[in-house]
C-alpha cells in the first residue's frame, strides 16, 4: 500500500491486479494524422498572437506535405485550376485573342482562328480600352486581370471597346465566350522538297488529331522524311503520347510501361495504322524536353525506328494522376513509374529537391550542353534497343544518338540585355502597328515577307533608340553588336514576321539558327542516316 501511495505522488499509476476475468482497459488511441492537423489548426486559430488566413495556411501546408513525396506531386489551387489544364485540356473558354499590354495598353496581337472575335472581325492591332464599360487603358492592368475579365462560362457575353487605328470612335463589340482552341502544333512546313518539319509544344487532348492533320498536310506536298521537333516540349498527357507514338510504330508494339505501389503494370501498345509508319524519322529534343516527350522518343530510339538528335532531355519517369478536390482545387499525385520498351527508366534523381531544381544551370556548368564527354553514364544503366542492339541508357534522361552542342559564339551580354528587357517582343509589336497597312501590301505572303524583308541599319537604329528610351540604364556596344548582329538581326525579323503572319512565319525564319534542327537536315540529306541501319518497322 505504500508503494502504491508513492507511485501516485510521484504522478505515475497502476493498475491493481486482476484476474482474467475482469476486464483489463485498453491503452487510449494515438490521433489520425488527420485529427493532429485539425489540432494544430483549432489552437492556431484559438491562440495564435496574430489574426491568420486559414486559406492560406491550409494551402501553405499542403504544398509542405506533397514537396516531401517528389518534385512533380503539386497542388494547385482552386483560381489556378483552369489556367493550368488549359494546356492539357487543348482548348479554353474566352473571346479568342492573343493580347499583349504594351505601355498599358492593351492590344490585340492575333484572333484565333475559328474563335468568337475572329467570327465578329475584331483584327489583330486593335486596342481594348474598355471592358463591360470599365475603362483598362491606363490603369496599371496585369495579365491575370484581363484573363479574369476575358475568360468566363460559354455562353456568357462581354462588352468590348475597341479603338482601332484610323477610326476616331471606338467600335462596342459584344462577344458570347465560347470555347477556343489551343493549338499544339506550332507549325508543319517543309524544310526541303523532300523533307518535313513539325512543331509539338505539348501533348494535350488535341494533338494526336494535330499531329496527324501535320502529316498529311506534308505528305501531300512531297515529304519523304520528317524531322518531329520535341525541344522546349515539357510533355502532358500519357495516353497523347501513346496515340501519336502509334503513328510511327507497327503491329502491337510495346510504347511504354508503368507501374507503382498501388498500381500494377499497364502496358501501352501501338494497335493501329498509323499514317508515318515507314518514312524516315527524327526527333529533336533538348533539356527541356521532358515527360510524354521522353516516352515518344524513347519509344522511337528503342525500337530502332528513327534517330534522336539533341542533347539529354530532362529525365522526368514519373506519373502524374489529376485528382479533383472537393473545393474545386487540384492535387496531381505521382502513382507510378514509367519505363520505356527495353526497360529503362529515365527519371533523375531527386534526393536533393534543391539540386533538382537547379539541375539545369548544374549541366551547364558542367559543360554538358557544349562536350559529350561531360556526361558519365555507368554500365549499370545501359540496355540495349529492341530491333539492333544498340546500347541506350537510363538514368537522367533520354541520350541522343546524335550529340549537338550549344551554340553562343553569337551570345553576348548586349544579346541577353535586349532579351531580358523585353525588346525583341515589344518592339515588333510597335513597328508592326505602326506599319501594318503598308507593310501587308508590300508582303501579301509569308513567303514573300521571308524573302524579300530585310533589316536594315535605319531599322536596328530604330530598335536599339527604342530599346534606350524604354531602359535609360542600356549601353550600346558596337563590339558587341558586331558580334550579335546576325542573331539580333533574324530574331527581329522572326517575331516581325510573327507579328504580321502567325507563329509558322516565325519558325520559318528562326529555324535558321536551330543548330539541332540543321543537324538532322544533314544527316537525312546525306547517307548517315541510312549508315545507322535502322528498322523501317
Amino acid at each position: 500500500m505504500k508503494y502504491y501511495s508513492v507511485l501516485l505522488v510521484l504522478g505515475l499509476s497502476i493498475q491493481p491486479f486482476t484476474s482474467s476475468a475482469q476486464k483489463v482497459p485498453t491503452e487510449p488511441k494515438s490521433p489520425t494524422n488527420g485529427q493532429r492537423l485539425d489540432e494544430i489548426f483549432t489552437y492556431i486559430d484559438k491562440l495564435y498572437v496574430d489574426p491568420v488566413n486559414d486559406k492560406e495556411l491550409m494551402d501553405a501546408a499542403i504544398v509542405s506535405m506533397l514537396e516531401k513525396l517528389d518534385p512533380h506531386t503539386v497542388y494547385i489551387p482552386k483560381d489556378e485550376v483552369e489556367a493550368a489544364n488549359v494546356a492539357i485540356d487543348g482548348s479554353f473558354v474566352g473571346i479568342g485573342v492573343r493580347f499583349q499590354i504594351l505601355k498599358d495598353t492593351l492590344m490585340v496581337v492575333e484572333t484565333i482562328v475559328g474563335g468568337p472575335s475572329e467570327k465578329l472581325g475584331i483584327r489583330a492591332g486593335d486596342k481594348i480600352v474598355a471592358i463591360d464599360g470599365q475603362s483598362v487603358a491606363g490603369i496599371g492592368l496585369k495579365n491575370n486581370q484581363v484573363r479574369e475579365k476575358l475568360l468566363g462560362e460559354a455562353g456568357t457575353k462581354v462588352r468590348v471597346d475597341i479603338m482601332r487605328k484610323a477610326l476616331k470612335k471606338p467600335i462596342n463589340y459584344v462577344i458570347t465566350r465560347d470555347k477556343v482552341p489551343v493549338n499544339s502544333v506550332d507549325c508543319a512546313y517543309m524544310v526541303s522538297p523532300k523533307i518535313g518539319y513539325l512543331k509539338l509544344t505539348s501533348f494535350s487532348r488535341s494533338s494526336h488529331d494535330e499531329i496527324k492533320k501535320g502529316i498529311d498536310k506534308l505528305k501531300a506536298q512531297g515529304m519523304e522524311s520528317l524531322v518531329l521537333d520535341l525541344q522546349g516540349n515539357g510533355g502532358g498527357l500519357l495516353y497523347a503520347a501513346q496515340l501519336i507514338a502509334d503513328e510511327f510504330l507497327s503491329d502491337n508494339k510495346l510504347i511504354v510501361y508503368s507501374e507503382g505501389r498501388a498500381q500494377p503494370r499497364q502496358d501501352l501498345n501501338a494497335g493501329r495504322s498509323g499514317s508515318w509508319e515507314k518514312g524516315k524519322v527524327v526527333v529533336l529534343i533538348d533539356d527541356n524536353s521532358a515527360s510524354a516527350s521522353e516516352i515518344l522518343s524513347g519509344a522511337i530510339q528503342d525500337w530502332d525506328r528513327g534517330l534522336i538528335v539533341g542533347r539529354r532531355s530532362y529525365g522526368k519517369g514519373l506519373v502524374q494522376r489529376p485528382i479533383d478536390l472537393s473545393d474545386g482545387s487540384q492535387m496531381r499525385l505521382t502513382i507510378a513509374r514509367y519505363f520505356t520498351p527495353s526497360g529503362r527508366f529515365i527519371q533523375r534523381s531527386y534526393e536533393n529537391i534543391d539540386d533538382y531544381k537547379n539541375e539545369y544551370m548544374r549541366r551547364f556548368m558542367h559543360g554538358e550542353f557544349s562536350h559529350i564527354d561531360s556526361i558519365k553514364l555507368p554500365d549499370s544503366l545501359k540496355f540495349e534497343t529492341r530491333v539492333t542492339k544498340r546500347p541506350v541508357y537510363g538514368g537522367g534522361g533520354i541520350m541522343p544518338d546524335f550529340f549537338v552542342p550549344i551554340d553562343t559564339s553569337e551570345i553576348t551580354d548586349l544579346y541577353r540585355n535586349t532579351v531580358q528587357n523585353g525588346a525583341f517582343t515589344s518592339f515588333p509589336l510597335t513597328y508592326v502597328d505602326k506599319n501594318r497597312d503598308e507593310l501587308h501590301k508590300k508582303y501579301e505572303t509569308e513567303d514573300q515577307f521571308i524573302a524579300n524583308f530585310n533589316i536594315d541599319k535605319k531599322l536596328m537604329d530604330e530598335f536599339f533608340a527604342y530599346v534606350k528610351k524604354e531602359n535609360k540604364d542600356f549601353e550600346f556596344k558596337e563590339d558587341q553588336y558586331k558580334i550579335s548582329k546576325n542573331i539580333m538581326e533574324l530574331r527581329l525579323k522572326a517575331t516581325i514576321a510573327n507579328d504580321l503572319f502567325g507563329i509558322e512565319a516565325f519558325y520559318k525564319i528562326y529555324n535558321q539558327k536551330n543548330e539541332i534542327l540543321q543537324k538532322a537536315v544533314q544527316l537525312l540529306q546525306s547517307n548517315e542516316y541510312d549508315k545507322q541501319k535502322l528498322a523501317l518497322n
